[in-house]
């Protein structure tokens, strides 16, 4: 089926025919049409098969022909890099009709996304957080809200959005049409389905959740200190043109980032600890082919759009399966092809045994030729907890001896006093005597760590 045969908007189809999109996906061909007729949808579909559009063409359709000036439509999504994503997604399919957008998430001034509310652009694309932040102030209204739709609706709640969820809800109109997409259907997900959605068309929950059919997996079995030799060799063997490579922390990310550069592996990372313009530009580089090799953690495994991303790594073995078939869904997206190779230690094998379970599939093992398994690592990638926290003391040690000496010359001895010795009390009120003027002033600050902790840092 065309998507000519979806009725769809003359201007909305140039656009699509622009973009080279002839037919739609699955997930689209089922979930437009009801889409269109303004019915509720509950879409449970796999990373990478397409659900962008499935959502934003019965948006751009509906708002096509209304007054601007008025935000009708909200799509809610877990992290900064899918709202930005989907925001790129609409002003393509829109670039032949008038509608605006705007994304709203935090690391960046709420300046210019106040401006988006007052002028009332016509989808607001939100995280949940930075949304709240600007429902406390009362230039949004979304008294004319036609559509809302939640994105990655199982993220958001594993990220512990449920109660900005509601919140939120509590600002929108009762009345209006609610598109629910969900990479996989957990009870919770059910409940709250229920709670939001009025005689909703559902589609592909009886599907379970899967890798997409275009992606070619395997295992490398390896140490964990020779993972990052085992990467170094699959890109300088050139099996891997670019890749995506997933860690389980932010530590992990920044020291695997350092030692790919060190080998002369143009690589960055990307991950919650980095700002958003140092994020942006990460991924900007690695979508424009300047970076080769992307580090990044889960914050990145539903917010990644590369158009023909070859391979993902699982340089650690996610521990929760659905981690696992986002991750590797960032390749062969929209029905494309890709590769996904997971690394794996001895202690990680019962994560693994976990995700093949989940996929009813046993993954095919992999054996690098000339790649020596028993070689001694020349450098630990990961420092261990106990050696990190010890810095920590260490350093925090330091700067309380700096601040004590520093304290130390800046009051001096009292006056009056020998060797440091604390004047009497009664000298310190100055009651008589030529040092009791000294003394008054020579009692020091009494509440000045205050400034150093409270809110400050948070």
């Amino acid at each position: 089926m065309p998507f000519t045969a979806l009725k769809l908007h003359p201007s909305l189809l140039r656009g699509l025919k622009e973009l080279g999109f002839a037919r739609p996906t699955p997930i689209q061909a089922d979930a437009i049409p009801p889409g269109l007729e303004g019915r509720d949808v509950l879409a449970c579909a796999v990373t990478g098969s397409g659900k962008t559009a499935a959502f934003l063409l019965p948006i751009l359709q509906r708002l096509i022909d209304k007054p601007r000036g008025t935000t009708r439509a909200l799509v809610l999504a877990p992290t900064r890099e899918l709202a930005a994503q989907i925001l790129e997604h609409l002003n393509e399919l829109s670039v032949h009709t008038p509608i605006t957008g705007a994304s709203v998430f935090g690391g960046v001034g709420m300046g210019p996304q106040e401006h988006a509310f007052r002028s009332g652009v016509d989808v607001i694309i939100a995280t949940p957080g930075r949304l709240l932040d600007h429902l406390r102030s009362p230039y949004v209204k979304f008294g004319g809200l036609e559509v809302l739709v939640l994105d990655e609706a199982d993220r958001m709640l594993d990220m512990g959005f449920l109660p900005e969820i509601r919140k939120i809800l509590k600002h929108l109109p009762a009345k209006r049409q609610t598109l629910f997409f969900s990479a996989t259907m957990p009870a919770p997900i059910v409940t709250l389905s229920g709670e939001m959605l009025r005689n909703a068309v559902t589609i592909a929950i009886e599907r379970k959740s899967a890798p997409a059919v275009g992606i070619t997996q395997a295992v490398y079995p390896v140490s964990q200190e020779l993972k990052s030799a085992l990467l170094i060799a699959l890109l300088a063997r050139g099996d891997m043109k670019e890749a995506l490579v997933f860690t389980r922390t932010k530590h992990r990310a920044n020291r695997l980032a350092e030692h790919l550069i060190r080998a002369g592996v143009n690589a960055d990372r990307i991950h919650g600890n980095r700002s958003q313009s140092q994020r942006t530009a990460a991924l900007a580089a690695f979508k424009g082919g300047r970076t080769r090799v992307l580090v990044a953690t889960d914050i990145a495994a539903r917010g990644i759009d590369v158009e023909a991303l070859g391979h993902v790594v699982n340089f650690d073995v996610p521990m929760v399966p659905d981690d696992y078939i986002h991750r590797v869904g960032r390749t062969a997206r929209a029905e494309a092809t890709g590769e996904a190779f997971t690394f794996v230690s001895p202690q990680e094998e019962s994560d693994l045994r976990a995700i093949e379970s989940a996929i009813s599939k046993r993954l095919p093992r992999v054996t690098v030729p000339d790649f020596d398994y028993t070689a001694r690592p020349q450098q630990k990638l990961e420092i261990p907890l106990a050696d990190r926290i010890a810095a920590i003391r260490k350093m925090k040690s330091e700067q309380r001896a700096r601040s004590a000496m520093k304290n130390a010359r800046t009051n001096g001895p009292k006056a009056g006093s020998s060797h440091g010795v604390r004047p009497s009390s009664a000298r310190l009120r100055g009651a008589g005597g030529p040092s009791g003027g000294p003394g008054a002033r020579g009692r020091g600050p009494t509440r000045g760590g205050r400034s150093w902790g409270g809110r400050g840092n948070q």
